[in-house]
């Protein structure tokens, strides 16, 4: 198979996790930090409207050489929603886009990651990481897909 032949539904990462809008930066934290994972797609219903980053959340929290209480650290958290932190409109691919199509435009865009959206739905996520191990699989010869 040539390499324009591998497409990216081949290699995503699915299902999602995801989390919506309206909820707090401290349930954000807790599904990054608890999947071990470092991007968010936001939702408004089924809709994708963001994406937030742990970067994201490690910008908005206050500054430690700042004195201040953990319960109004704390609380920046919890009275933060995603959608005032999130990347609105995120860039985004198909799930039938080429491999090579995705890696141009990730090092283009100078990101790590892009939502998978087909017809309008979230199906999945396209991560360097998920690249890095389709690349691995293919120079060992199996192919870039995950085995089952």
């Amino acid at each position: 198979m040539a390499h324009e032949e591998y497409l990216i539904r081949d290699v995503m990462s699915a299902p999602v996790v995801t989390i919506a809008a309206s909820a707090a930066l401290v349930d954000a934290t807790v599904l990054l930090r608890g999947n071990s994972i470092r991007h968010l797609p936001v939702l408004d219903g089924q809709k994708l409207v963001g994406l937030l980053t742990d970067r994201d959340i490690q910008r908005c929290a206050p500054s430690r050489l700042i004195p201040i209480s953990e319960d109004s650290y704390n609380a920046v958290f919890a009275d933060t929603t995603v959608e005032r932190v999130m990347t609105r409109n995120p860039e985004t691919v198909s799930s039938t886009d080429t491999l090579l199509t995705a890696l141009t435009r990730m090092q283009l865009a100078k990101c790590g990651r892009f939502p998978v959206v087909d017809n309008g739905s979230l199906v999945g996520i396209l991560t360097r990481g998920d690249l890095l191990d389709a690349f691995e699989r293919l120079l060992s010869g199996k192919g870039p897909a995950r085995p089952e």
